[in-house]
């Protein structure tokens, strides 16, 4: 007696996509993986890329989240277009590579994933995923000297500010440039407390906020991400105020230690609920602008 054939099991549709192109993913991991693990010990390490993670892991759900419409609308690229796209980007990818050029690297992935995304997908794909792609480059940990650059205005501004608040209320503090002297104790406002840091990390968050929420309306979200650099230095000044206080009342060891960490993360849920505060605040003006754009 015979059994009855047993129907097959049609396979999961990730199995369906990894079995007919095995090759292209194959690749795109060789290029992807010692890039990732190079960002993630050489910046998700440190203070300045502490946002990298959470910015990869929502990046690829907000692509996630939109994957059927992104297959309803899927037209394959032109050839030349992604050719002109990806031939540069590798290039420029194992330079990179070669010479230790981690920015830039991680650029070039971009470029060789921009291209491949829009050779399967298509020009309307890559249109209306334009956001998440930009989000996505808040990954790329920014050179040194970009960073020593735009610090510079900012530690002049939030050093000066607190030295003047601090001298109103009666301590003793004087500044030199950068540098706090309070009482015996000095202190030098780093990168890290001058505002960069903390803004890259608020502006990757705030866009996600933003984008989820009020992604209707790009004039309220314009306006909104203006919001985003002042709240960040407001938030920066409280925390060299609150490190200075620490130092005056306590001692270098204290600020130094576990409550210079602690002033960091007040410092980033302050500038976290300024933004929350100033969307709140600023519903007229989203229900105003969301009728204009309508």
């Amino acid at each position: 007696m015979e059994m009855p054939a047993r129907a097959l099991r049609p396979q999961p549709q990730f199995l369906q996509v990894l079995a007919r192109h095995w090759p292209l993913l194959g690749g795109i991991a060789l290029l992807l993986v010692p890039t990732i693990i190079a960002i993630a010990t050489q910046s998700w390490t440190g203070e300045a890329g502490v946002h990298g993670p959470i910015v990869l892991a929502t990046g690829v759900w907000l692509f996630a989240r939109r994957w059927k419409e992104l297959r309803d609308v899927q037209r394959s690229g032109k050839f030349g277009l992604t050719l002109a796209v990806l031939i540069p980007s590798l290039l420029l990818y194992a330079f990179s590579r070669a010479f230790g050029f981690l920015a830039t690297e991680a650029i070039g992935l971009g470029g060789v994933f921009v291209a491949i995304f829009y050779g399967w997908f298509g020009g309307e794909a890559v249109r209306r995923m334009w956001f998440p792609m930009l989000y996505m480059a808040f990954v790329v940990p920014m050179p040194g000297w970009v960073v020593s650059t735009l610090t510079a205005p900012m530690k002049e501004y939030v050093s000066s500010s607190a030295t003047w608040l601090l001298s109103k209320a009666g301590y003793p503090i004087v500044r030199e440039g950068v540098t706090l002297y309070v009482a015996q104790y000095q202190l030098l406002v780093e990168d890290a407390c001058a505002g960069l840091n903390s803004l890259i990390s608020l502006t990757a968050i705030s866009l996600f906020y933003i984008y989820i929420l009020h992604n209707a309306s790009w004039r309220y979200a314009l306006f909104l991400m203006l919001w985003i650099v002042p709240v960040a230095l407001l938030a920066n000044l409280v925390r060299v105020i609150i490190l200075v206080l620490i130092t005056y009342h306590f001692g270098n060891a204290a600020a130094q230690g576990f409550l210079h960490s602690t002033a960091g993360l007040v410092m980033f849920a302050t500038a976290l609920i300024g933004i929350f505060a100033v969307d709140g605040l600023m519903t007229p003006v989203r229900k105003l602008l969301t009728r204009t754009s309508a």
